[in-house]
């Protein structure tokens, strides 16, 4: 078991009782429930890269240490000061503060298409608050389990903003649909973790303590096909999201599925189903 070193941010291979290949990464600044600096900001790119770069990585588990996930946007670091200048920002040379401002707003952003092209599937465990940009990395993951205790909102409209940010106003409507999602990003109220439930924010909800073994055990059986057949499947299903007509997403799906059959993981696969045994996959 190893991790990589950060400040604001925890990277663990292999956490106890995961399947081989799952990562765990852990928000890690309980006492501003997880918020978003421009430390931990910075340092999730870094560790995105590090589990892309990760030959061995098979399933990414996202979570939040303490009692929440994340709250979004660190308003004390990162709001405008009285002077007119960022806290975590330059001194009164360089770039002004529009353009500071815009260079931090699509820093945050890219985060969003970053977990979407990772090529392992994305587990949010999904803990206390997950607001603003917490709910953006909740929605931008490929899974989203949900904690008794998790509360999502659109956050940006309740401070001022328009509710459209960080990639919310695209993918809220495509988990939820349209009619729920206006009415959540208008009104920026708290949906609880069993309405995320029922309106298909999240897969399921489960206890607080049960919240990252669950996480695990989804990423287990993740882990339990093979590394071409996941990734292939989370490329296409997302490409689908944005496919125009029905023939669009199939001749996509045509092409995934003879260029997997190639594969010695796809015969395998096949050698092991007939012979009821386990299938020993190489990424090959």
């Amino acid at each position: 078991m190893s991790a990589h070193e950060f400040t604001t941010i925890h990277l663990e291979h292999e956490p106890e009782g995961a399947a081989d290949g799952v990562r765990l990464l852990t928000l890690d600044r309980p006492e501003r429930l997880n918020a978003m600096s421009v430390s931990l900001i910075d340092e999730l790119h870094r560790a995105l890269d590090a589990v892309d770069e990760d030959p061995d990585a098979r399933v990414l588990v996202l979570t939040g240490a303490g009692r929440g996930f994340c709250a979004g946007l660190d308003l004390v670091d990162l709001a405008p000061s009285g002077d007119g200048s960022e806290r975590e920002a330059s001194g009164g040379t360089g770039p002004g503060r529009v353009q500071r401002g815009l260079a931090l707003q699509q820093r945050i952003a890219t985060l969003v298409p970053r977990l979407r092209g990772l090529r392992i599937p994305v587990v949010a465990a999904v803990n206390g608050a997950a607001a603003g940009g917490g709910l953006a990395l909740a929605l931008a993951s490929d899974v989203r389990i949900a904690g008794r205790s998790a509360r999502f909102n659109v956050a940006f409209v309740r401070i001022g903003l328009s509710g459209c940010d960080i990639g919310v106003s695209w993918l809220l409507p495509r988990w939820i649909g349209a009619s729920r999602a206006f009415e959540l990003m208008l009104t920026g109220r708290i949906v609880e973790s069993d309405e995320a439930d029922r309106i298909g924010l999240v897969t399921r909800v489960v206890e607080d303590d049960e919240l990252i073994a669950e996480a695990l055990a989804t990423a287990a059986a993740i882990c339990a096909n093979s590394p071409l057949g996941i990734w292939m499947t989370k490329e296409v299903m997302w490409s689908n999201l944005e496919t125009g007509s029905l023939q669009a997403g199939i001749d996509l799906e045509n092409r995934t599925q003879v260029l997997t059959s190639f594969t010695e993981d796809t015969a395998e696969a096949v050698d092991a189903f007939l012979s009821k045994r386990p299938p020993a996959f190489r990424n090959r």
